[in-house]
Order: structure tokens, then C-alpha cells, then sequence
């Protein structure tokens, strides 16, 4: 075999296992979310395919004449990927919010074996390269380091070129077909046309078949999201819209005050409580998602501001299209990582900031740490307000932690809970949506809950020393330790 022919098998093989790799998370992201579980169990199946694969890709070079390897590897390789697609949505369906384990076991039917396949590849091919021993080193080193650049291409190409390029799924079936085409090719060039049989024709064609019929979950997808509108039967204007495997936003293109989901009412009651006049407010607004706040700051308190930090360009694109969002000098949006974006934002203009940024069912770590949070305070006036959605149940580990680290920063802070959340006999599996209130000035505590009370609730307002009971020894999260991810406690599963 030329070298150049061996050296385009190894890369292009090994480039495609990466390219798997970072589409999984795509893939997986509308069933199970997009959190560190996640990208654990994708990195780690795949890992162990690798090592299987080079493992008995070498047994099998060793035992036969690895020439005859190459073309059926590389084929089967393709029809494999194929069916990666239709085995996510099949079995993921029902597997919405799973936790590691399922996640794990999910990634392992979809991706272990077109992994550990196309990793056989790199040495098959070494064993046709070595003519002597005395070229052993020299052939290993070259090949290994032509498999790893491979795989440091598909990994750039894929997470900065394809997915912002292509929706998933069509990148997931065009390298099955590269591969596919790959084998074929090899097999002609090796003279092993033998290798090209009938029944392996008549699999890979089932394969691309079943992947072809699967359901696309996604209604748009972006490089972050896969996300869905869904019209509300009971509400002639509602509009939900959801990102992955969680409804993020809800509104009304009839009633823009109108406030379904319980959190973005509590917002309403802090807005309420610091602005009883309905004076117009400068908001900055951590995510946009269905940009409800900022059409309800528009409604209610005319003249408002709302400058939101949004990650995704397709949001805000869904938000104008099919939720009735209309930019102007009164909404105007900074797209990119609120990380970095917020330092673009003028310090002590808002009157309020409002965080409902969110990864998953988690708020990203990197937007929960007291470095963040000292970003944030920089933000608002003197007597300004930070009102932050969490969500978190059980033990409410991350809970805590948030709340010990936004008191680290500001000197007031208040949570609002549903009725009951707090009581010492509440149900283990308690929790759902919190929201963390901070100033630097006192609260206007009587009428948040004067304003709670008028809408017919009666939810639960944490504060002074009831609220350091609540926190106790919870650790303030820093940017050098945030293990958000294992702190939260999901939802439990019926």
C-alpha cells in the first residue's frame, strides 16, 4: 500500500471517530441535556471504543491478512454511524431527563461500536506498512501521529465549521456515506473486490434506510440547541418554546404581561415591588430565550429598557419569526457568552438584572460563580436589583451554594420558593424554580409579598436569619471550583 494511500486511511478514520464524537452531544441533547453527565459519558464510551478497537483491530491484522480488513472496517464503519441516528431517537424518546447511567448506556448502543470499528482501521493499516523490523518505530510513530492529527481535525472542523454550518443529523449521515464510499474505494484499490458482497450492500442500505426514517425531534437546531415551538391549546396566543429536553419559554402574542410559568411571576413581583409606579426600568436581561420579560417590561412599565445577552442567534431569530419579538431602541440584543459580553455592558446603568440563562436544567457554571456575580454588581445602580432563576430539588445543593455566593457579593438577599419549600416537613423530593433576589440597599420584602399575595398566591419569601439556616455551610462557588452539575439535584422521576 502507498503511504499516502495508508495515510489518508489512518486520518480520515480516525477524524471521523472525533466527528461522531462532537455530533453526540447534538444528538443526545434532546433527550437527555446538554450537561457534564453528558459530555462524561460521550467521552468516555468513545474512549473505551478506541481502546477495544486498536486492541482488536490488531488481534485480527495479526490473525489474517489485514488487507482484507480494510474495506469491510470502513463500510461496516458507515452503516454503523447510519444507525447511530435512529437508535438516539428511538430508545431516547423515552429517556427524557435520564440520568448517567441511562445517558452511558444510551451512548454505548448509539456509539461504541462505530467507534471501536473505524479505530481497528489505524492498525490494520500498520500492519501492511511494516516491511521490517528495523522500521518498526519510524512506521508506528508516523501512523500514530497521522491518526491523532486526524482526530484533532475532525474535532475543529466539527465543533467551529459543521455545526454551525449544517444541522446535525445531515453531517452524521454525509460522513456515513464518505465512509462508505471510503470502503468501496479501498477495496478496488486493494483488489479485494471479493470484499464487496451483496449482503453488505444490502445492510448498508438498511442502515442509511433506518437512519433516512427516523423522527427529527428538532423543529430549528442550532450549535446549542434544538429547539420547538408549541401552541398552547387552552390559550389562543401561548407559545412555548422549548430548548432540548426542557420548556424554557412561554408567551402570549395576544398579552405580552401575561406570566404563565411561576418563576417569570416572581420576576413580575420584584419588578412590581421596585417599581410600584410602573416607572419605566433599564433591565439587562441574562438570556433571551422567548424574551418574555422584556416584552413584559415593555407592557407594563413603558419607557423600559431591556438589553439582552443572548448565546444563540437562532433564539433570537425564533423569538422575531414565531413569538411576536419586535427589536427596537427599547429591546436591543448582544449576542455571544454572557461571560463576555457583559463586560461590554456600562457599569451602574440598570436598574435591574434578571438571570435566566440556563445549559440544560442547570445555570451554566460559569454564570453561577462569584467571579459572574461580581460582573453583575458592577451592572446595576446603587439601590439596583438582581433577581436570578434557579432550579434545583431534593437536598438543593446548588441552591445553597448559589445563594451563599450572590450573598458573597451583595449585601442583601432574599429566595422565593413555591408554598411549602422551605417548611422542615416538606416532601424530600421538593424543589422545582427558586428565585435568588440581591441588592445592595434593603429589599422591599413587604411588597414583594404584597405583590404575590394580590396575584392570589401565598409562595414563600426566605430571608434574614431563616435564610442563613437554609444556606448553612454551603460553599461559595469561585471560578477555580463551580461543580455545579454535581451539587444540582434533578427533578425525580415518576
Amino acid at each position: 500500500m502507498p503511504r499516502l494511500a495508508a495515510a489518508t486511511l489512518v486520518f480520515l478514520s480516525s477524524a471521523a471517530v472525533l466527528v461522531l464524537e462532537i455530533l453526540a452531544a447534538r444528538l443526545l441533547a434532546p433527550y437527555v441535556g446538554s450537561t457534564l453527565e453528558t459530555y462524561t459519558a460521550i467521552i468516555g464510551v468513545i474512549l473505551a471504543g478506541i481502546a477495544v478497537g486498536s486492541w482488536l483491530g490488531g488481534k485480527a491484522a495479526d490473525a489474517r491478512e489485514p488487507r482484507e480488513l480494510l474495506a469491510p472496517l470502513l463500510i461496516s464503519g458507515g452503516a454503523l454511524a447510519f444507525t447511530s441516528v435512529p437508535i438516539i431517537d428511538a430508545l431516547g424518546a423515552n429517556l427524557r431527563g435520564a440520568g448517567p447511567s441511562t445517558t452511558t448506556i444510551l451512548t454505548v448502543l448509539a456509539f461504541f461500536l462505530p467507534a471501536a470499528v473505524l479505530s481497528a482501521v489505524t492498525p490494520a493499516v500498520i500492519k501492511i506498512q511494516l516491511d521490517t523490523l528495523e522500521e518498526t518505530g519510524r512506521v508506528v510513530g508516523r501512523l500514530s501521529a497521522l491518526s491523532t492529527t486526524g482526530a484533532i481535525v475532525g474535532t475543529f472542523a466539527t465543533g467551529f465549521l459543521l455545526v454551525a454550518a449544517f444541522p446535525t443529523r445531515p453531517v452524521v449521515r454525509g460522513t456515513a456515506v464518505l465512509l462508505v464510499l471510503l470502503g468501496v474505494a479501498t477495496a478496488i484499490g486493494l483488489g479485494r473486490r471479493r470484499t464487496l458482497t451483496v449482503g453488505g450492500a444490502l445492510a448498508v442500505a438498511a442502515a442509511a434506510a433506518f437512519s433516512f426514517a427516523a423522527s427529527h425531534p428538532c423543529e430549528y437546531e442550532s450549535a446549542y440547541y434544538c429547539a420547538y415551538v408549541v401552541a398552547d391549546e387552552d390559550r389562543p396566543g401561548g407559545r412555548a418554546l422549548w430548548l432540548d429536553t426542557l420548556r424554557h419559554s412561554y408567551v402570549d402574542l395576544d398579552d405580552p404581561s401575561y406570566l404563565e410559568f411561576t418563576y417569570t411571576q416572581w420576576f413580575g413581583d420584584v419588578i412590581a415591588a421596585i417599581a410600584p409606579d410602573d416607572r419605566p426600568l433599564n433591565t439587562l436581561h441574562l438570556g433571551g430565550a422567548g424574551f418574555t420579560m422584556p416584552r413584559y417590561l415593555r407592557a407594563t412599565h413603558p419607557g423600559s429598557t431591556s438589553e439582552v445577552l443572548e448565546v444563540d442567534p437562532l433564539l433570537v431569530e425564533l423569538a422575531q419569526d414565531e413569538l411576536g419579538l419586535e427589536l427596537g431602541d427599547d429591546i436591543t440584543v448582544r449576542i455571544g457568552d454572557a461571560r463576555q459580553t457583559i463586560t461590554e455592558v456600562p457599569e451602574r446603568r440598570h436598574d435591574l438584572v434578571i438571570g435566566d440563562a440556563f445549559g440544560g436544567v442547570a445555570v451554566p457554571w460559569h454564570l453561577a460563580t462569584a467571579g459572574f456575580i461580581e460582573l453583575v454588581e458592577k451592572r446595576v445602580t446603587a439601590d439596583g436589583v438582581y433577581a436570578a432563576n434557579v432550579i434545583d430539588y431534593g437536598p438543593r445543593g446548588f441552591l445553597r451554594a448559589e445563594v451563599a455566593t450572590v450573598a458573597a457579593v451583595f449585601e442583601h438577599v432574599i429566595v422565593l420558593g413555591r408554598e411549602g419549600s422551605f417548611a422542615e416537613d416538606a416532601e424530600e423530593g421538593v424543589g422545582g424554580n427558586y428565585v435568588v433576589v440581591a441588592s445592595n440597599a434593603p429589599l422591599p420584602l413587604e411588597r414583594i409579598r404584597a405583590a404575590n399575595r394580590e396575584r392570589g398566591r401565598s409562595d414563600d419569601l426566605l430571608a434574614g436569619s431563616q435564610l442563613a439556616a437554609f444556606v448553612g455551610d454551603a460553599e461559595v462557588l469561585t471560578d477555580d471550583h463551580a461543580p455545579v452539575d454535581q451539587l444540582l439535584t434533578p427533578r425525580p422521576r415518576a
